[in-house]
């Protein structure tokens, strides 16, 4: 049944992302949609999703929205609270991490993401934040998901700078590289769901959002985008969902605003 009330980009967006977490999974989450959309699995249909932040916090359960990973909301209730250096060497390059959640300024054709820089690395015209955790995310999480909105700027048929690796870097492999997770598998996007190819590693269309046209998308990519033969359908956020994510999980509109 289609929402009664209209909803923003980033509400639909982590509608779908939220749909895409089963109950029981371990998922090492940021701060921002991402954040947003692990809550609103746990509120719904995953209660027993464990989050896991970069920070130290195991089996969170803020009681508010937390602004950063080092947000005291995250300590209370969790399971444990141990150091970075135990949350990477212990659980996520020991392979205990079901789902990584990222996002970043540019996604590829082929996963790749790039927080780094914007244009030449010596000299770039922007600088961003860096990796932080999220290459050793990208490389060992059992599966990686993406979440960003759609535009040529963000999606360039090659990134500026890899930081996080996808399926294909410099014309070798994930599995030529050696790396242990299956990289970034699905990208959630405001006009539709990229798919990873099982063969080639090349994100294709999946997925499209109800009254986005095929060519919207297109327009929204450096390459040219393949789609699957059958696209899957997507439902809009239900009231419920929307509920849950304007008046209980970010009611002052911090990461949903516009």
């Amino acid at each position: 049944m289609p929402p009664s009330v209209t909803h923003t980009p980033a509400e639909l967006m982590t509608a779908v992302a939220a749909r895409e977490l089963r109950d029981g999974e371990v998922v090492f989450v940021g701060i921002g949609l991402p954040n947003l959309a692990c809550n609103l699995a746990r509120a719904t249909h995953a209660p027993g999703l464990v989050l896991i932040y970069e920070s130290g916090a195991v089996g969170a359960e803020p009681e508010r929205l937390p602004v950063s990973i080092g947000d005291p909301s995250l300590v209370t209730g969790s399971l444990m609270v141990c150091g970075m250096a135990d949350v990477f060497q212990c659980l996520l390059q020991n392979g205990r991490i079901g789902v990584g959640f990222l996002g970043g300024a540019q996604i590829d054709r082929f996963g790749n993401i790039n927080t780094t820089v914007i244009g030449p690395y010596a000299r770039p015209s922007v600088r961003l934040p860096g990796s932080g955790g999220a290459a050793e995310i990208a490389i060992h999480a059992r599966r990686t998901l993406v979440i960003s909105r759609l535009s040529r700027r963000a999606f360039p048929e090659s990134v500026d700078f890899v930081t996080s690796p996808g399926h294909r870097m410099g014309g070798r492999s994930r599995r030529e590289l050696g790396m242990p997770g299956a990289g970034p598998v699905r990208v959630v996007t405001d006009k539709g769901i990229l798919d990873a190819d099982p063969d080639t590693g090349e994100l294709v269309l999946g997925a499209l959002y109800p009254g986005v046209e095929l060519d919207e998308v297109r327009a929204g990519v450096g390459w040219t985008l393949r789609c699957r033969e059958r696209l899957q359908p997507v439902d809009p956020p239900s009231d419920r969902e929307l509920t849950l994510l304007r008046d209980v999980l970010d009611p002052r509109g911090l990461y949903l605003k516009g």
